[in-house]
């Protein structure tokens, strides 16, 4: 039995952190200052300038949840900057969920940059152009993770679906607790239009805010999960189980059709010897 993408979640197991604080929630872990949280934990900012950029990071880690975080994006000329949102376990053979939000000129949109790493293995990236303006106000970015798939949303609308394929060969994150990490930072020698267009550090300080982070999750602490049976196939329970209903996989090709500009499963000459299983089984 599995619940549909729609449904209420809940599970008694799970943590859910209804108010968010980022003072009881998150760390700031570098950036010397540039990150700050204020609002008495309602609010977190993080800075860029040409000294250095900043980050934070979840003071839990989890095996397994859905991570969803309310972001307003560098605005203007934004161009060689990135904002992430990612889960990571460490070590050199890691897992890593990501979102990653490359700047660009002003005018032009964000380019969102997804990808999923499995023992240290990527190569599974899809980019999309946004249908709004991520500058303007707050959106909300989601990575639900259960041991079926990985559904990534944006203001509720999934835009990526990568399901469990282990059965043909395709690696799956699932053994690792990962942390949440969020990040600004400079990458003007790749991340606009593959670094032709630099930063402009006249705009500096570059400033991303965050708010209304939500962690429903199987924690994991002490070598043990709060959800002990939670990677056996089949496990019931809220976001544990969820999968795309017709209406969702309906919204996910909308965006898809219109907004998705690379798919690693379509670059044939990417993989001359032939496209990875879990594309031709799509």
């Amino acid at each position: 039995m599995s619940i549909t993408y729609l449904l209420p979640l809940f599970i008694s197991l799970i943590i859910s952190s209804v108010s968010a604080n980022f003072q009881r929630d998150v760390e700031i872990t570098w950036g010397d200052g540039r990150g700050q949280i204020k609002n008495n934990g309602e609010l977190l900012t993080l800075s860029l300038d040409k000294s250095s950029g900043s980050g934070f990071q979840s003071k839990n880690e989890y095996l397994f949840g859905k991570i969803a975080m309310q972001m307003k994006l560098v605005p203007g000329n934004s161009a060689g900057t990135v904002t992430t949102l990612y889960l990571k376990s460490p070590g050199t053979t890691w897992d890593e969920i990501d979102f990653e939000f490359l700047g660009n000129s002003s005018g032009d949109p964000y380019t969102l940059h997804t990808n999923v790493y499995t023992q240290g293995k990527g190569d599974k990236e899809q980019q999309f152009k946004l249908w709004f303006d991520p500058t303007a106000d707050f959106h909300t970015y989601t990575i639900l993770w259960n041991p079926q798939r990985i559904i990534f949303t944006v203001d509720g609308t999934p835009i990526r679906e990568f399901k469990n394929m282990e059965s043909l060969g395709t690696l799956f994150p699932k053994n690792k607790p990962m942390r949440m990490y969020s990040s600004l930072w400079n990458a003007d020698d790749w991340a606009t239009r593959g670094g032709l267009v630099k930063t402009d550090w006249s705009k500096a300080p570059f400033t991303a805010s965050y708010r209304g982070f939500k962690q429903e999750a199987c924690v994991w602490s002490n070598g043990k999960s709060s959800c002990p049976n939670a990677s056996k196939q089949g496990t019931t329970g809220s976001w544990l189980s969820q999968e795309l209903d017709s209406t969702a996989q309906q919204r996910m090709r909308w965006v898809q059709r219109n907004y998705m500009i690379y798919n690693y499963c379509t670059d044939a000459k990417r993989f001359p010897q032939g496209l990875p299983k879990e594309c031709l089984a799509a």
